[in-house]
């Protein structure tokens, strides 16, 4: 049948190439079609056999729906769809020509069976938010959530402890579980699913024979007017189930869909994503001790001494369930050997653990194997800010066009510290230690890196001439080896210590080749002339020293792009920035200018952050041709400032979507009410004394992100802030003195997140009827004196964070509107 279906759609597709003039796409679908039918011919007997019908119906779905676009009146619009249904082709074909690679789909009670012997720990305020508050909610319609996270963290084990509690199994009949793997079909999860959901009359082989669409259509007229709880295990990002989901959602009744996933599923509307962590220390040490229990037969005691011995062990699998479950089976089968336990905890062999998440690396794309491989060059558990990223991945030639960064979070590769307000763009990530002792693995295999250790001795040791290093610093002096230096690309300094200071003009003139040197961090205090030799630098990071002085010769870098000098309390800069003429982003702080710096001749600069004020004001020649500065920082600006200038001539800009302004110490910053000129805005950051807010109609009317910081305004700046039509996202810290804050009825109409921070003085919140109502993150932290505060009618709140005091955490905790909010963290 699905061949007849395939058959059928390729003449529809051949007849409409006759008719229509934009048919390129739909013949490039042709020919994949015909290639499947060639491919079907040659189908082997058996198990594979069926396999491989369950993914010809999937092409079968396809070829139907290229055909039915066919029949569509927009012609562009159909163009652009054919694009589409070619990816969709593509991919399911390579899912075809590869499968056996996994096993199909599996139910729960195949997942039981190896389940059971898998030690469950921390998962108790997890089952709570996501039984007690997402699932088992009154909602009437089809409520979908998705646990989400990282190989190893626990989803499945998670999922597994919802799909069998007693509130789950009681409240839903009608249960069933599927489980994905790499070569699973669309076409096969709804046949697992209707011998799990429907009682069939007759031959159940007979259902395998029918197409994608009487499947779902079976399965819709069989769960109407039922309430049905379904588990999707292991969900890909490249599997699509959406029209299955539109069926279950149309059905409603209080139905249930929880997926399981490492990537973020952008094509189906999830209600809720439960993000999965990393155990804590006491977390960790459980589940180590329920693992040798099991595998032992005994229950383990350790004197005080043996188990901050074992915990000691344990930090190095930084919470990682799998990996804590692999080292406790490991060390089981030692022990049972004849090894005692305080021999045992002196070492942790992860060579097992990080096989196991090899997968995850192999099933990345190029772009972001390219990406993971140069996270080699960063410090272990480290914070990493997205420009930073993105930076070095662009000079080591990787497009990151659409965010790399966004994309590894979306894979659960990297975890979100702070959150951009803009769609695909991440401000501050993190990625688990045995990831990155993965990529360290991996670049020492594909790219040529190596770690090298001050005293000369290498942590590890590149198969191939090294490319890139990173040098561990301590107090002993680190001997290197100038026939190898040459070749070195990226060169990365960690830790500390004095072996700069003795770097003299033959080490740095070594370096031939070196388009990246990073000392952020470091402690460097003097920088040799001698840097300037290096003419092939691209990425100069200096940021978070002591560096008093910028040497003159880096002027002479004409290939430098990004320059970071950025939190070098102090540093003086010389006139050498005009000279850069190939620098994109330069980041600075608190500098001294003998000279103005003349940036306006940098015409490619993108990202200029932070420059003293009187020299921007400075007499600019050509301003207008710094078309592409996106983000400015302005500091050291008070009351004898001259701001209207200072707007007229950064409204110039015709790209510049995010400004910080900075005032200069305690003084006060002039008022700005002439800042809604800079109409472009989306970004404002505002940290310093101000007298007055500028009024909403004074604003830019396109800020989404506003941040005041130290402001420390006598009047509640709410009233002027709620009114503001596009904003998303607002952050006080130390922003306000007074003890009232009011939010009217109906304000901050598009507001989803809101963070308070250091308002000492305030004592309550009033929020109005119907305000905020698109809130959805909401925290509060270092207001003391707070006593009075309602959440009201924030209906969509699902993160709520107070650090606050201990009557007031008791007050908020024993409030019946927190009952709804999914994620409430209040401490103490």
């Amino acid at each position: 049948m699905s061949e007849a279906i395939i058959s059928g759609a390729i003449e529809e597709l051949e007849s409409f190439l006759v008719e229509s003039d934009k048919g390129y796409l739909a013949k490039t679908v042709i020919n994949e079609l015909r290639m499947m039918l060639d491919y079907l011919r040659f189908k082997n007997s058996g198990k594979r056999r069926r396999m491989l019908n369950h993914l010809v119906a999937d092409f079968a779905e396809i070829a139907q729906y290229s055909a039915d676009l066919t029949r569509k009146a927009d012609q562009t619009s159909l163009y652009n769809e054919m694009g589409i249904v070619l990816d969709w082709l593509r991919r399911s074909k390579k899912r075809m020509t590869e499968f056996g690679v996994g096993e199909g789909v599996s139910r729960l009670q195949d997942v039981g069976e190896k389940g059971d012997r898998v030690s469950v720990v921390g998962l108790e305020k997890d089952m709570e938010q996501l039984i007690g508050k997402v699932i088992l909610n009154e909602e009437a319609a089809l409520v979908s959530s998705c646990i989400k996270g990282m190989l190893g963290v626990g989803k499945t084990t998670l999922a597994r402890q919802v799909y069998n509690h007693p509130a789950i199994v009681g409240k839903f009949k009608q249960r069933a579980w599927v489980t994905i793997s790499s070569d699973t079909s669309v076409h096969e999860v709804l046949v697992e699913l209707i011998q799990q959901l429907v009682v069939l009359d007759g031959d159940s082989l007979l259902v395998e024979k029918m197409d994608n669409r009487s499947l779902r259509q079976m399965l819709r007229q069989h769960l109407q007017g039922m309430s049905c709880f379904i588990v999707v295990d292991n969900l890909l990002a490249e599997m699509r189930l959406e029209s299955f989901l539109l069926g279950l959602a149309q059905i409603g009744n209080g139905s249930r869909l929880l997926l399981t996933s490492r990537y973020k599923i952008e094509r189906i509307n999830i209600g809720y994503i439960h993000e999965m962590k990393a155990l804590n220390p006491d977390k960790s040490w459980q589940l180590f001790l329920k693992t040798i229990d099991k595998f032992t037969g005994v229950e383990n005691k350790f004197s005080k001494e043996l188990e901050r011995k074992g915990r000691e062990m344990l930090k190095k699998c930084w919470g990682l369930p799998v990996a804590i479950i692999n080292v406790g089976r490991h060390k089981v089968k030692q022990r049972l050997s004849g090894i005692e336990w305080e021999q045992l905890f002196d070492s942790i062999d992860l060579r097992e653990s990080l096989k196991i998440l090899e997968p995850m690396y192999r099933n990345l794309d190029e772009t972001l194997k390219a990406c993971f491989l140069l996270m080699s060059l960063f410090k272990e558990n480290a914070i990493m800010r997205e420009e930073k990223l993105d930076h070095v991945w662009n000079i080591r030639g990787i497009n990151v066009g659409r965010s790399c960064t966004y994309r590894l979070v979306s894979e659960s590769i990297f975890e979100v510290v702070h959150e951009f307000p803009f769609v695909r763009e991440v401000k501050r990530c993190h990625m688990n230690p045995l990831l990155h002792m993965l990529s360290v693995k991996k670049a020492e295999e594909e790219l040529g890196f190596e770690i090298l250790r001050s005293g000369n001795s290498r942590l590890s040791r590149s198969s191939r001439i090294p490319c890139h290093r990173v040098i561990h610093c301590g107090r002993d002096k680190l001997i290197h080896s100038k026939n190898q230096d040459k070749h070195l690309v990226s060169l990365v300094f960690h830790g500390g210590g004095r072996y700069l200071d003795d770097a003299g003009e033959a080490y740095w003139k070594s370096f031939e080749l070196l388009d990246i040197l990073d000392m952020e961090d470091f402690g460097v205090k003097t920088l040799s002339e001698t840097i300037g030799t290096l003419i092939s630098l691209r990425y100069l990071g200096l940021r978070n020293n002591y560096t008093q002085e910028i040497p003159h010769s880096l002027g002479g870098l004409k290939r430098l792009e990004v320059l970071d000098i950025a939190l070098n309390f102090m540093v003086e800069v010389p006139d050498i920035i005009k000279e850069m003429g190939s620098l994109r982003h330069l980041y600075m702080s608190d500098v001294i200018c003998r000279e103005p710096l003349k940036v306006d001749a940098l015409q490619k600069l993108e990202t200029l952050t932070c420059i003293p004020i009187y020299d921007w004001t400075y007499e600019f020649s050509s301003l207008e041709k710094m078309s592409r500065l996106r983000k400015l920082g302005i500091e050291e600006i008070d009351e004898n400032s001259d701001v209207i200038k200072l707007f007229g001539s950064l409204f110039k800009l015709n790209r510049l979507e995010h400004l910080t302004l900075r005032g200069f110490r305690f003084r006060s910053m002039p008022c700005l009410d002439q800042i809604g000129v800079l109409d472009r805005l989306a970004t404002l950051k505002l940290d310093g004394r101000l007298a007055k807010l500028p009024s909403a109609g004074d604003f830019p009317q396109r800020i989404r992100y506003l941040i005041l910081v130290n402001t420390c305004l006598g009047e509640d700046p709410m009233p002027e802030l709620e009114n503001l039509p596009s904003l998303e996202r607002l952050k006080l810290r130390n922003a306000y003195t007074g003890r009232e804050m009011v939010i009217q009825h109906n304000g901050f109409p598009k507001l989803k997140v809101l963070r308070i921070n250091e308002l000492w003085n305030l004592r309550k919140i009033q929020v109005g009827e119907g305000a905020m109502w698109k809130l959805e993150q909401l925290e509060i932290k270092n207001c003391t004196h707070l006593v009075k505060f309602k959440i009201g009618s924030m209906k969509r709140l699902r993160k709520l964070r107070m650090v606050t005091t201990k009557h007031m955490a008791a007050k908020i905790r024993n409030s019946s509107s927190i009952s709804r909010i999914i994620e409430v963290d209040i401490s103490p």
